[in-house]
């Protein structure tokens, strides 16, 4: 029997990536409460006890907590959640890997941004421009460019621009899309991507997972929505030399202790450029190839630290290894197009596959890809981990899904958009 067995923890956020944390609280014997203002919401089929409070009801958060006396509380897979997260603890006087300063960097792209120039961590080129769109302003973008919400998340809110004739709806969907009410204008980057994951353990900083990402190309205009990644970067060695360092600094600076924090980063010339972060457990789930890889479980280490204020034993200078242990590693993502999800097909082998570590599905058979999810982590069907002994074996598993997998709309035409090319990924091309 675990030591945590009997204790409640609410978890905010019932999306679908926060179900393995959900099951493996579970395992551990916890009686989990998941809540989220969407009674259909997917992760709340898992719970001990489905609520309906919304995650970003505060007050009502605290109620509930109190009312089901809980011994701890946990954000789920969701940004926009983190601030709500702390506000309870701090009111419920429960722990809380996050504090409010720390916080206060993370919520916002800008402010994030301007931190982490103070200690080297560069974010990509910028262009000054407010809401009135002044002509002096727009006379000095070069084009492309990103405009998206200072706080957005998943790709929402975010346009390309080729022209300053797009700016002004760009600028508009942006703001409707901030809860601040406030845009940036960056750069449209056209280089590799790059994932830079962190444990942290009692304010020691260790990089987990270093990785390269590949985007859609198919729906021009909107944001590059993930294709999936491979494990280790091509870049790792120089991520290394280049910026890890600074990170740490960064890390340091603005207090962080425990808790798991990703960095996104373009890498382009020799340079990063970090584009974005999130300080919580992610929905592309490296935590899963790291519990295959590495031993240790993300999941668990902030289960405990909710419950006890403790990640428990893990020692990540000896069991942390961003190498994988020679082992290769990726995830695949199968992105949709518009429309009704009629027939599902080459998911079924998953299921016994040994290479296969997690197959964590959004939609099903009869949902329906909407036309504002386009461009979006909405329009993922499934994300497919898959961990491997040698780079060929690897290419050879993620060629083999990726045309297997088929998804038929109501009038029988193919709705997945194509993979990333995995010989070229894994440099075997």
């Amino acid at each position: 029997m675990s030591d945590l067995s009997g204790k409640k923890l609410l978890i905010l956020g019932a999306n679908p990536e926060t179900i393995p944390l959900v099951q493996l609280a579970n395992e551990l014997g916890v009686k989990t409460l998941v809540t989220s203002n969407r009674p259909e919401d997917a992760a709340k089929a898992y719970a001990w006890k489905a609520c309906e409070v919304d995650g970003l009801d505060v007050p009502g958060l605290v109620a509930l907590a109190r009312e089901e006396e809980v011994d701890g509380v946990l954000v789920g897979v969701a940004d926009i959640l983190v601030p709500a997260y702390c506000k309870v603890c701090d009111a419920l006087g429960l722990y809380c890997y996050a504090s409010q300063e720390i916080v206060d960097v993370f919520s916002y792209k800008d402010v994030f941004k301007a931190t982490c120039e103070r200690y080297g961590v560069h974010g990509v080129p910028e262009y000054y421009l407010d809401a009135q769109l002044r002509r002096e302003d727009l006379d000095k973008i070069q084009y492309p460019v990103m405009v998206k919400p200072v706080d957005s998340y998943s790709g929402m809110g975010m346009t390309v621009c080729f022209s300053e004739a797009e700016i002004p709806a760009a600028v508009e969907k942006a703001l409707e899309a901030s809860r601040a009410g406030r845009f940036i204008v960056e750069r449209y980057m056209q280089c590799e991507d790059m994932g830079l994951y962190y444990t942290f353990k009692d304010g020691v900083a260790s990089a987990s997972c270093i990785y390269d990402r590949y985007t859609t190309d198919e729906q021009p205009g909107l944001s590059r929505v993930c294709l999936g990644g491979t494990y280790p970067s091509k870049h790792i060695n120089e991520y290394y030399e280049r910026m890890h360092q600074n990170a740490l600094r960064l890390f340091k600076a603005i207090g962080i202790a425990n808790g798991v924090l990703m960095l996104s980063a373009f890498y382009e010339d020799g340079e990063f450029y970090v584009y974005d972060t999130g300080f919580r457990l992610q929905g592309e789930a490296p935590h899963l190839l790291m519990k295959a890889a590495h031993g240790f479980d993300q999941r668990e280490m902030l289960i405990r630290y909710a419950l006890t204020g403790s990640e428990g034993t893990v020692d990540l200078a000896k069991e942390d290894d961003p190498t994988f242990r020679g082992k290769w590693a990726a995830t695949q993502w199968f992105l949709l197009k518009e429309g009704e999800i009629a027939r599902i097909e080459g998911l079924e082998k998953a299921q016994e596959d040994p290479r296969v570590v997690a197959n964590i599905e959004r939609l099903h058979e009869g949902d329906r890809v909407l036309p504002e999810w386009v461009g979006t982590e909405k329009q993922v069907l499934t994300r497919l981990y898959l961990l491997c002994d040698s780079k060929e074996e690897l290419a050879a598993a993620l060629k083999e899904y990726g045309a297997a997998v088929k998804v038929y709309d109501t009038e029988g035409r193919n709705m997945v958009l194509k993979a990333f090319d995995a010989d070229k990924a894994l440099e075997l091309a």
